[in-house]
């Protein structure tokens, strides 16, 4: 009998130790695997990442560039409208300058005081 119960026991050692043999391997498969598998994802992360701040610096590009067109915009209207009071401000100097050649010439001819004026 006892004989019997050393054979089951060395049986079912060998059965440990191989299972404990496969179990290590196993789990040097599973966490090689997960290793792998964490390299793919934090790779997936920083390329989601680098996606995400690539989309936020042509944000920020446009963004500068509608902001350069803006300025642009405003100074291009001010340069306008100071050139046209620039000349209503010419044009009723000339019409003044008009006026008076006429008032200290006399009622001469429009001519003389045009001449005059491109004299000027």
């Amino acid at each position: 009998m006892r004989g019997l119960c050393k054979e089951e026991d060395y049986t079912f050692l060998a059965m440990t130790e191989k299972s404990t043999e496969g179990t290590v391997e196993g789990a040097l498969e599973e966490d090689c695997r997960a290793r792998k598998e964490d390299r793919v994802r934090r790779r997936l992360e920083r390329e989601q990442r680098e996606k995400e701040r690539l989309r936020e610096v042509e944000e920020i590009k446009k963004e500068k560039e509608q902001q350069w067109r803006t300025h642009v915009e405003k100074l291009t209207s001010n340069q306008e409208k100071n050139l046209q009071d620039r000349l209503k401000r010419l044009r009723r100097f000339r019409d003044f300058q008009r006026k008076v050649l006429v008032e200290e010439s006399g009622t001469e001819g429009r001519l003389t005081v045009n001449q005059l004026l491109t004299r000027m």
